[in-house]
């Protein structure tokens, strides 16, 4: 894992430290897309000594330059100290937030975030509004003009909505008939709009003979918040989660996670977060060694290789994409590879740990312009390795894949790994 500084959250370290080298450089996804030194990580962390040092106002310049950061820790994980730019990046965000507010439509969101019963509504009213019929395509940068909603464009591509989410599609507890138990944490894209990961997992521990338990209270991770400075969400989220995962955790071997944000954000992130609460932080710490990524925990700790390698071979061909929150802060990589590669032929993209351009909602809605940037070279490597399907165990980065992919006319589809598996299992 290479977020490991010994006191992340005290700026004159980490800024004091950075000997310039310039490594960070040609991986940093903004400055790829926006090649000015002040968008680079040691740009960032030159700024950050400032604003410490009270040399720097927290004025809009530098809040635009803040927010412009992808997080990606590409910086991190090739810094010679691993300093965590992201890690007070994320901090001073939250300093942002407090000084000029949250824009309406974010607090909207996060509010969703909040409370699943509200987003259960939100999303069922999204799924009628996308299925009536209406030409609304026409009317969308008007509204995006008349409402200042920077993120509705006509070019856009997003994700579907389904009628009933993957947590209330199925009861809590499924009993597979077996002597191991797992609970699935499954994310908020996974619920209400990509519902084949959570379905494709249950199949998967079904022929396992695992039981399931669903963990039906379990709210966001988030990360959307977390990233985006809303502090207030992140305690109230992660507070909850950890308590409730406290209660079941016990009575499972392991809280499986089909995404890779969320599970980093659970995993680690909650642990950063609570630096400054000891209490909240070592029950954080408690818990992270029950969580694990889907892939992570299947190759692991079940026989699906053995069973895998005596299904028949698919001949479509499949890229593997790293998300960032996978490969970068997990560590996580070799082991979707060693599943998806007993059934299908793998063949790697020229630089699958590059990031995909998501960024995080800010970066999605205020900042598209650099995320569609970030994507281009993302498609691009896609259609160089010919693949009929390009995998990845995050769905942010199923969404922002996909939009890059629809820009440049990339017929490739994306399929979930968990997704993949369950499909080989069938044959």
């Amino acid at each position: 894992m290479s977020k490991t500084p010994q006191d992340i959250f005290n700026f004159g370290a980490t800024t004091d430290e950075c000997i310039k080298c310039g490594k960070c450089i040609p991986v940093c996804t903004i400055y790829n897309v926006n090649a000015d030194e002040v968008t680079s990580p040691r740009g960032f962390l030159d700024l950050l000594g400032a604003y410490q040092r009270g040399n720097l106002e927290l004025d809009k310049n530098a809040k635009a330059i803040f927010e412009s950061c992808f997080l990606c820790t590409a910086c991190v994980e090739i810094c010679p100290k691993s300093l965590p730019t992201d890690m007070v990046i994320e901090q001073v965000r939250s300093d942002i937030a407090q000084k000029f507010g949250i824009a309406w439509y974010k607090k909207a969101f996060f509010l969703l975030l909040r409370y699943r019963w509200l987003n259960d509504l939100a999303f069922k009213f999204g799924w009628v509004f996308q299925t009536c019929g209406f030409k609304i395509r026409a009317d969308i940068d008007s509204m995006s003009s008349r409402f200042n909603l920077p993120m509705l464009k006509a070019d856009r591509l997003l994700p579907s909505l389904r009628k009933t989410s993957f947590l209330n599609s199925h009861k809590e507890n499924i009993n597979n008939g077996g002597k191991r138990k797992v609970a699935i944490f499954i994310g908020c894209l996974g619920n209400y709009n990509y519902v084949d990961i959570g379905n494709s997992l249950l199949e998967i521990l079904e022929y396992l003979k695992i039981d399931a338990f669903l963990a039906k209270k379990q709210k966001c991770c988030s990360a959307p918040a977390y990233f985006t400075g809303d502090f207030n969400t992140v305690d109230y989220n992660a507070k909850f989660n950890i308590e409730y995962f406290e209660s079941f955790s016990k009575d499972v071997e392991a809280i499986i996670v089909p995404e890779a944000t969320c599970s980093a954000m659970l995993k680690i992130d909650y642990e950063h977060y609570f630096h400054n609460q000891p209490e909240w932080k070592a029950r954080a710490k408690a818990i992270k060694d029950k969580i694990f990524m889907a892939t992570e925990w299947l190759d692991k700790y079940t026989d699906l290789n053995k069973i895998l390698a005596s299904k028949n071979k698919d001949t479509r061909i499949v890229t593997y994409h790293d998300p960032c929150h996978a490969k970068k802060m997990q560590d996580i990589y070799k082991e979707p590879r060693n599943l998806i590669s007993k059934n299908y032929n793998i063949v790697e993209m020229s630089d699958s740990n590059s990031c995909c351009g998501f960024g995080g909602v800010t970066m999605q809605s205020e900042k598209y312009h650099f995320a569609k940037a970030a994507g281009t070279p993302k498609a691009a490597m896609i259609r160089e390795t010919k693949a009929d399907i390009v995998s990845s165990e995050c769905s942010a980065c199923r969404m922002q894949i996909n939009a890059s992919m629809n820009y440049a006319n990339v017929e490739t589809i994306f399929k979930n790994p968990i997704e993949l598996i369950a499909q080989a299992l069938k044959e």
